[in-house]
Order: C-alpha cells, then sequence, then structure tokens
C-alpha cells in the first residue's frame, strides 16, 4: 500500500514543529525588560561648506526595551543614531530630535527614550589660510657656535578649519631641533604642529629648515690660540 506524502518522513516533521514551538515558546514567553546602550552618532548629507563645532557629542546613551533573549544578542557597536543634516544650508546653530526613525536599533526592540533626547550642532563657515612657519629649537648650538641662519620651506602652510578657530592662528612652529651636533650649515626635514585639534593642514606639513650656524668670535679667538 503506497503511503501518503503527508505522512512520509512524519517523525522529522514532527520534531521540525517540535522545534518551532519550542523557539516561539522562548520567544513569546521572554519576559519585557529595559536595557541602556551607548550609541555612537552618525551624520550624512554632511554641507561640504561648513564645519562642526568642537562641541558635537560623540556619543546619546539608548534605553531599549524588549524581549530579554533580544536584548542580550544587542552588540553598542551596531547600535547607531543617524542625524540627517540635509537641512543645514548656512553657518548657524541646528536642532536634531533623536528618535525611533533615526536610531538603528534590531528588530524586536523599541526605544524608549535617548539621553540626551535632543542634539544642537553649531556650524561655521569652512575658511583657508596661509600661516608662518616658525622654526623651533630644543638645545642651543655647541660652545663657540651661533645660529647665524634659519630658514623654513615652504615659509607658510595652508590650514582649513572653522573660520573662528583658523583667525586665531597666527603661525605654526615646526617640531624641536637639537642643534648640539650641528656645525657650518645643515638641512633638517621636520613637520610643522597645529595645536587647535578643529583646525587642520591642507596638505602635509612637511617642512625642510636650513641652519647656518656661525662660530662666536670668543669661539674664533679659541681655536687661533
Amino acid at each position: 500500500m503506497t503511503v501518503p506524502a503527508l505522512f512520509k518522513n512524519l517523525q522529522w516533521k514532527l520534531l521540525a514543529v517540535l522545534i518551532a514551538l519550542l523557539l516561539w515558546a522562548a520567544f513569546v514567553g521572554s519576559p519585557e525588560l529595559v536595557t541602556s546602550v551607548s550609541a555612537p552618532i552618525q551624520f550624512e548629507n554632511v554641507p561640504p561648506n561648513l564645519e562642526m563645532g568642537a562641541d558635537t557629542p560623540g556619543q546619546i546613551y539608548l534605553e531599549v526595551q524588549g524581549p530579554a533573549s533580544r536584548l542580550r544578542g544587542i552588540v553598542p557597536a551596531r547600535t547607531t543614531v543617524l542625524l540627517n543634516l540635509a537641512s543645514v544650508q548656512r553657518a548657524g546653530e541646528y536642532t536634531f530630535t533623536v528618535g525611533q526613525n533615526n536610531t538603528d536599533l534590531p528588530a524586536g526592540l523599541k526605544l524608549m527614550r535617548a539621553v540626551p533626547g535632543q542634539v544642537r550642532l553649531r556650524f561655521e563657515s569652512r575658511v583657508t589660510a596661509d600661516v608662518a612657519v616658525r622654526v623651533r629649537f630644543s638645545t642651543p648650538p655647541s660652545a663657540g657656535y651661533r645660529i647665524g641662519r634659519a630658514e623654513a620651506f615652504p615659509k607658510t602652510l595652508r590650514i582649513v578649519g572653522p573660520e573662528t578657530r583658523v583667525k586665531q592662528v597666527g603661525y605654526v612652529e615646526t617640531d624641536p631641533i637639537d642643534l648640539s651636533h650641528v656645525q657650518g650649515k645643515a638641512q633638517i626635514h621636520v613637520h610643522a604642529f597645529l595645536p587647535d585639534p578643529q583646525v587642520r593642514f591642507e596638505s602635509a606639513p612637511a617642512v625642510e629648515v636650513t641652519i647656518t650656524l656661525e662660530k662666536t668670535l670668543d669661539g674664533a679667538a679659541a681655536i687661533r690660540n
């Protein structure tokens, strides 16, 4: 007698149904819990001619509710807050509200609240400027010598950043140069440094410093004697 297709491999079908029922019971029967997770802020449609202020927050704390089984698998690095900056067209302050629609949460989880619930961002015009390069020394020349000439090439470097910050930078300094082992003329390759983290160099801040040391009168007299 032919066995109906419904009853073929019946034991495996029953096992599959049992496993599905157990998984469903585990999910539905899991208690609703609330947890807090730190989520990084990401931005889209960033205006190319504006700079965000230094007080821009990097993280937001999210209170998330859901089944315990779901909360146990939540990964903070994959939970993000996405702010759309398409409305930012000019310099000024703009407020954004953090809600379920701009929070990337795994399925089955609900955002209860965000701390802070709003983010206010300050934007400034992006500007550039050419600033002078100053040569910096860590130790003086050895006895009998003095600095006759010290020139940096290039003499200026271009910086870029928020308008108010760029205006405060009058010059940049090179890495400190040790002159204790230099005699005569030397060319030394160093980098320039910007102390303001909101301002950056437009290109690599490599500087070639040409240094000429001259003998002092006391040193020359000592050599003749």
